[in-house]
């Protein structure tokens, strides 16, 4: 059996884990019937609590991470798989079947996908996320402004002085535009005025 086929399986299963949702449930909160309804890590911080919320981002991150580091070994760092792998985990995420296809927003998985694929990128878009939220404290804002600059980072960082495989740049801007549709409701509202900015702790 040719185990390369497992690989998208794979990665689209453990993106579709909801951390969230079951760290929220723990609290004894249904977090699709709070706040914005959305099952990643802002809004279980909204809605159950900071700690809650970092435990979210930490374990969406890692079934990212993870199915990232699955498909390199499998494949023997085949560079296809891997953005396969990413691409698959992110949607997973998004589109869990476990919950009708209604799943997060693909940051925190987002995040996770690249750390292993390239880790400068991943931290400088983190450091760009964290940089927006200190000022602006918009969560949306700040995840939509760090994942449009990833493939600047990336094209920057993972393989000076050449530019990213072809399929490496597909694979990344596929992921950053399914992020940015994600977000088009919070587009809207910030656009009106609308959007809530970021606080801590249960409601």
């Amino acid at each position: 059996m040719n185990l390369l086929w497992l690989i998208p399986i794979a990665a689209y299963l453990l993106g579709s884990i909801p951390f969230g949702l079951l760290i929220a449930k723990a609290r004894g909160v249904d977090i699709r019937q709070k706040g914005s309804g959305n099952i990643g890590a802002a809004n279980v911080a909204r809605n159950a609590g900071a700690l809650a919320g970092i435990l979210t981002l930490v374990l969406d991150a890692g079934k990212g991470y993870l199915a990232v580091w699955l498909a390199e070994r499998l494949s023997h760092g085949a560079v296809f798989w891997i953005m396969v792998a990413a691409v698959l985990a992110v949607c997973g995420h998004m589109f869990p079947v476990w919950l009708g296809f209604q799943g997060g927003k693909g940051v925190a998985t987002g995040l996770g996908v690249f750390l292993p694929i390239c880790p400068q990128a991943a931290l400088a878009s983190l450091a760009l996320w964290i940089i927006m939220m200190i000022f602006w404290r918009y969560s949306s804002l700040s995840s939509i402004v760090a994942s449009a600059a990833l493939p600047v980072f990336l094209y920057f960082f993972y393989a000076p002085p050449h530019a990213p495989p072809d399929i490496v740049t597909g694979g990344t801007v596929a992921i950053v535009l399914l992020i940015i549709v994600k977000h088009r409701s919070n587009i809207e509202r910030l656009v009106k005025g609308e959007e809530n900015k970021m606080s801590f702790g249960r409601k």
